[in-house]
């Protein structure tokens, strides 16, 4: 692919913003976000890590729901796989030598692995719809229950214990190879532009694979299955395929998440945890990943402040949301905004 391409491909008819308008707020808005670090206190820039965290997921769950027409209630089965599986490996073989960048690829590879054989009996086996959201629900509580029953002593692997539903702990920072040692990221500005580095990369590399010919078929299968099949697409590769790039962005998060607070929960497989990214990207945009980026920050910005102010109400105030958004702007309020300030534009480029 050549670079004109992957710059074509970056304005697709498969995502909002084109044009230099568009273009000029991303540069802002990227500038902004590498300015940020330079006028806020260090402590607070680590914190706020947390909410770029939940970002992969949410874009996965775009690529699986929003473009492939897949609702899938697995994307926290892969954030909790990926998580453990790099405490696992870092706790058992630390972070020296590179093998920290090495945990990081194999614990997204594990869940990407586990996303393919999941993929492969739901896609091959025909399961769509309603009964592939409630096979993937219960994959994602099964795995939440079986690691809460890990307190004993005997559910160790290696040096690493599970703990059962008190989570595991203990596991090194995120350690990036460098000459003469590795430099571990603790929540900090380093891991702040390094999070933010792989946003960036993730989310202008989605637009250029929703724009490609593999995008425009998994949005003409989810539009009309049957006649994308009819057309000689085996829509259950492409299908099995937007699944698991979503699930190894479900695992990165994971990963992320583990290394920023070093433990990680059942609790993050949960029934709650479940149901956080359908709302993120339902109130957001699904079908559309700028619109996912922009409403999963701001829905974890609100979610964030009624946990402080209003614990009690902050999932009733989440389940309100969603039920508005469903009724009265199923598009995603986000997406709403977009279309309607692009025709706007539009009309005053018109009346010119």
């Amino acid at each position: 692919m050549t670079l004109s391409q992957i710059l074509k491909r970056l304005e697709g008819p498969q995502t909002m913003g084109k044009g230099p308008t568009f273009w000029s707020a991303f540069v802002v808005v990227l500038a902004i976000a590498l300015a940020y670090p330079l006028f806020a206190d260090g402590y607070d820039v680590g914190n706020n890590v947390y909410f770029l965290n939940w970002t992969f997921m949410a874009l996965g769950l775009s690529l699986i729901w929003g473009y492939g027409g897949s609702l899938s209630f697995g994307q926290t089965a892969f954030f909790g796989v990926a998580g453990y599986s790099y405490g696992i490996l870092t706790i058992n073989f630390g972070t020296a030598y590179g093998f920290g960048l090495a945990s990081v690829l194999l614990a997204v590879a594990i869940a990407a692995l586990f996303a393919a054989v999941l993929g492969y009996f739901l896609f091959f086996g025909r399961i769509s719809g309603l009964f592939l959201g409630i096979v993937t629900l219960s994959v994602t509580l099964a795995l939440e229950r079986f690691m809460a029953q890990t307190a004993g002593p005997e559910w160790t692997v290696g040096s690493a214990r599970l703990n059962g539903f008190n989570g595991m702990s203990g596991m090194p920072a995120l350690t990036l190879p460098w000459f003469g040692g590795g430099i571990s990221l603790y929540p900090d500005v380093g891991l702040y532009y390094v999070v933010l580095g792989l946003l960036v990369v993730t989310y202008l590399g989605l637009r250029v694979l929703v724009n490609s010919r593999f995008g425009n078929v998994l949005v003409a299968l989810r539009e009309n299955p049957q006649r994308a099949e009819m057309l000689g697409y085996d829509i259950r590769k492409y299908q099995l395929g937007g699944f698991v790039i979503g699930a190894a962005l479900a695992g990165l998060s994971g990963v992320l998440y583990t290394s920023w607070g070093q433990y990680i929960t059942p609790s993050s497989m949960g029934i709650t945890a479940a149901a956080m990214p359908i709302i993120w990207v339902a109130v957001g945009g699904r079908s559309d990943l700028t619109a996912t980026l922009i409403g999963t920050l701001v829905v974890l910005s609100v979610f964030q402040a009624l946990t402080i102010y209003g614990s009690q109400y902050a999932l009733v105030v989440m389940g309100l949301l969603l039920v508005c958004t469903v009724l009265m702007a199923p598009k995603g309020l986000i997406t709403n905004a977009g279309l309607w300030l692009g025709s706007l534009f539009d009309r005053k480029n018109g009346g010119k």
